[in-house]
Order: C-alpha cells, then sequence, then structure tokens
C-alpha cells in the first residue's frame, strides 16, 4: 500500500478502475487501456502506443508493466484530495474546452474537443453532453455547472 494514499475505500476510482480493466484481472494493462479507448465511441479511438505507453508509465509505479489498484488510486487521490484540488483540475479543463473563452461551453467548443480528443461524436452526443451540463437553455454550460456535473461522479 502507498502511505499517501487514503486507505479507505474510494468506490469513484473503484468503478472507474473496474471500467478500464476489460479483462477483469485486478490490474491494468496496455491492452485494457486500448480496448477502454476504442470502445469510448461508436466509431472506436485510435490511441497511438506511445501515448498508451506514456499514460501507463505515470501510473505504473512498481514498473511492473500494468497498474493496479493502488497505483490507479495513487495517481488520482493524493492524501485523500484529487490531484491539486478537484476545482483547479476542473478549470483547466474547462480553459482547455472553451475555445473561444467567453467562459461557456458552446457546442462548437465541445465538437471541436472531442474531435481532438480523437472521439467519434454525433451532433446527438453533443446535444445529450449540453444537456446533461445544463447548457441547452442558457447557451453553453458556464464552469458551476460543469463542476456541479462532475461532483456527482
Amino acid at each position: 500500500m502507498f502511505p499517501s494514499v487514503s486507505t479507505k475505500p474510494t468506490s469513484v476510482f473503484r468503478t472507474a478502475f473496474d471500467i478500464i480493466d476489460t479483462d477483469h484481472d485486478e490490474k491494468i494493462s496496455r491492452d485494457d487501456l486500448r480496448r477502454f479507448y476504442v470502445g469510448l465511441s461508436s466509431g472506436g479511438v485510435d490511441v497511438d502506443d506511445d501515448v498508451i505507453g506514456f499514460m501507463m508509465s505515470v501510473a505504473d509505479f512498481n514498473k511492473d508493466g500494468f497498474v493496479e489498484y493502488e497505483e490507479f488510486e495513487r495517481v488520482l487521490d493524493v492524501n485523500g484530495k484529487t490531484r491539486g484540488s478537484n476545482k483547479e483540475v476542473l478549470e483547466d479543463v474547462f480553459k482547455l474546452i472553451d475555445k473561444d473563452g467567453d467562459g461557456k461551453l458552446s457546442r462548437d467548443d465541445l465538437k471541436s474537443y472531442m474531435q481532438w480528443a480523437g472521439f467519434d461524436v454525433s451532433d446527438n452526443d453533443i446535444e445529450t453532453m449540453m444537456k446533461l451540463g445544463g447548457g441547452d437553455d442558457k447557451g453553453g454550460v458556464c464552469f458551476d455547472d460543469f463542476v456541479s456535473l462532475f461532483s456527482n461522479f
């Protein structure tokens, strides 16, 4: 166990780990990560081997070629707090997606970001994202709604 990780179960992290661990062997391999990304969209996401390798190297602290749950949690949770702070991380993500910098995530912002990230999304997918974020009535998803959306996970 890693000393910097809280010992109480973190169900959000466990759920995410279990989803990525596609073969359910209690460790994430390169193949698990690749299958996870391919399954993210109906068209599949083609993730470069270098990107997969980088992701693995960030989390594989014991260098055994796999990411066990404790390592996964360690990357996401330091002393019971998500790296930095949740709000700071979300603010960085929000700014990345908000191409025009107007403080709201528009349909164009979301579609552009999703395409840049390699996701094959339809206009219907974008509409669903807008509704989930509460932005369909306001002309875009504001930062507070974006934070609220993630606080439910």
